[in-house]
């Protein structure tokens, strides 16, 4: 059964910067009338599957959507600890000849997004994907639908129940996990700001399986740098970190910055925050430290993009203490990690600790992370950075900073020689 499409609130452009049989074909169109209105609210809470749980800095997950707390995982969400597979269906329409091929565009983000998840998650992650070879024809023009970014809810649901109707006889759906509806991108009625995520409130049904969410695709060629990154991380429950202007105008990166994807996909460290990571199972207990009494706390913080350590290779090397966590309240908490230069923050202009404020009870566009500028009075790699002021957020070797508004004081001693950084966490 198809009902309501929630859409996730996307990114901004910057202006500079397989197979079923006819019955089951005919059930699934049918389904797919029952689709409505849009609604505005995240998608219902499915049974929780244990997680972080006895760690009395891990938050408590609430109904906020996508909500940053980890004590539990929404299991209405797949938990990428695994190889998912992902289906990639082209669709084109009566009022454009495709100018691009489904290779063409399935090397836009393959094997980038792959490779972005395997850095980000330690290998303990593999999306795989599945492209399909050839155009499916969608039954009405481009123009028809009314594509854009906040979508005519009428609109929005006639494009995917074309979509399904005309994937389902090609599309065994029952092998994946996760959908990519991909557009031609050069056809008329095609916006590439409409590209997001669209929750169900209740799954769809298809070839025996639920589905639960769709990417719809409308990049152009070649597309945004980690705009897949950033809607997949959707499919696993992690939030927009940017800040929306009420009028559409306006800076949408003030709360993160360049610092996590989910903020920026043109970010110069978009790494996930070492908080997504616990959330996602990618830290091992012993690599997220809670600071939870009065006085000093002296820790050593591998950067968080480091691997593994190899087989034999000195201790340091990647898999130490990742994420240290002050619990400030019911909902909130103060973490630190270290950002360098390497695997998907390579381009990262400044280095050191980073300091941020997670909410538990804000929702996905509404804060629910904050980027702590520990040098307020400056600003960084204008001209590259998405947001110059938080560029140089980290703690610098030798610096130290005092939380706003809280008894937490952050003092950076030296670098090892593997790279990590010497932290003492002073609370009172």
């Amino acid at each position: 059964m198809f009902l309501s499409p929630l859409p996730e609130v996307d990114l901004p452009r910057p202006l500079p910067p397989e197979g079923v049989d006819t019955r089951r074909l005919r059930a699934a169109a049918a389904a797919l009338t029952a689709l409505i209105a849009l609604a505005a609210t995240g998608l219902v809470a499915g049974p929780a599957a244990a997680t972080a749980g006895d760690d009395p800095c891990a938050l408590e997950r609430t109904s906020a959507h996508h909500s940053e707390g980890l004590d539990t995982w929404n299991s209405a969400y797949p938990r990428p600890v695994k190889t998912l597979n992902a289906v990639l269906v082209f669709l084109s329409f009566p009022d454009s000849a495709p100018l691009t091929t489904p290779q063409e565009l399935t090397a836009d983000y393959f094997p980038a997004t792959s490779r972005f998840f395997d850095r980000a998650s330690y290998g303990k992650f593999d999306l795989v994907p599945h492209a399909q070879r050839s155009w499916l024809r969608m039954p009405r023009p481009s123009t028809a639908y009314g594509i854009q970014r906040d979508w005519n809810p009428a609109g929005r649901s006639a494009y995917l129940r074309d979509a399904l109707a005309v994937a389902d006889p090609e599309t065994d759906f029952s092998a994946y996990d996760i959908v990519y509806f991909v557009a031609d991108p050069d056809a008329p009625g095609v916006d590439s700001d409409a590209t997001k995520v669209v929750n169900f409130d209740q799954p769809m049904r298809a070839d025996g399986t639920d589905i639960r969410r769709a990417v719809t695709v409308f990049e152009r060629h070649p597309p945004d740098r980690n705009v897949l990154a950033h809607e997949t991380g959707h499919v696993f429950d992690l939030p927009d970190l940017y800040h929306r202007p009420s009028d559409g105008k306006g800076d949408w990166d003030t709360y993160v910055g360049d610092w996590d994807v989910m903020g920026s996909q043109f970010g110069l460290a978009p790494d996930l925050f070492g908080w997504h990571k616990w959330k996602l199972g990618w830290l091992e207990p012993r690599q997220v430290t809670c600071v939870s009494r009065t006085g000093d706390t002296r820790l050593t913080l591998e950067p968080l993009s480091a691997g593994p350590r190899a087989a034999g290779a000195p201790f340091g090397t990647g898999d130490g203490t990742k994420l240290a966590v002050v619990r400030t309240g019911p909902d909130t908490a103060i973490a630190l990690e270290a950002r360098g230069a390497s695997g998907n923050d390579s381009t990262t202009c400044t280095q050191g600790v980073l300091v941020y404020r997670v909410r538990g009870d804000s929702s996905s566009g509404g804060g629910p992370v904050q980027v702590l500028d520990a040098h307020p009075g400056s600003e960084a790699c204008y001209g590259d950075s998405v947001y110059p002021p938080l560029a140089d957020a980290p703690v610098g070797e030798g610096e130290s900073f005092t939380v706003p508004g809280e008894r937490i004081r952050i003092t950076t001693e030296n670098r090892t020689p593997t790279g990590a950084w010497t932290v003492t966490v002073t609370t009172s």
